[in-house]
């Protein structure tokens, strides 16, 4: 599944964009692209991952510029309803940056992988129960 990306119009001291599907090494550049321009007029960007399913290390680079880029306005990214697998991810990349414990994207994106792929069967599992 590719990314799917959706703006919605403004508020007053927000944008809200909407990610579903994959945002890994095929699709951050679009959201990169099609987030530059939200990045100076708001003070903040709210980030809906409810339909985000998979997250690469590229894709966490994507949020992580947006943050940066925001920051230095004064201003925040803000995550909403991130799926399981999603937020194991960030919790990783809290607990250990990702550059820390990888020697290459190619490896963080495989462990990245494995742990969400491993989160889905778990919330499976649960499921049958």
């Amino acid at each position: 599944m590719d990314l799917t990306i959706r703006i919605d119009p403004a508020t007053h001291n927000s944008h809200r964009v909407s990610l579903a599907g994959r945002l890994d090494t095929a699709s951050y550049a679009e959201l990169d692209r099609q987030l530059a321009p939200l990045l100076g007029d708001r003070p903040s960007l709210v980030l809906d991952l409810a339909g985000l399913e998979y997250i690469s290390s590229a894709g966490i680079r994507s949020i992580f510029r947006a943050r940066k880029a925001l920051s230095a306005r004064g201003g925040k990214v803000v995550i909403v309803n991130p799926q399981p697998q999603i937020q194991k991810v960030f919790d990783l990349v809290k607990a250990v940056p990702l550059s820390e414990i990888f020697s290459s994207v190619a490896e963080a994106d495989a462990y990245l992988d494995a742990m969400q792929r491993k989160v889905l069967a778990k919330d499976e599992d649960d499921d049958l129960v």
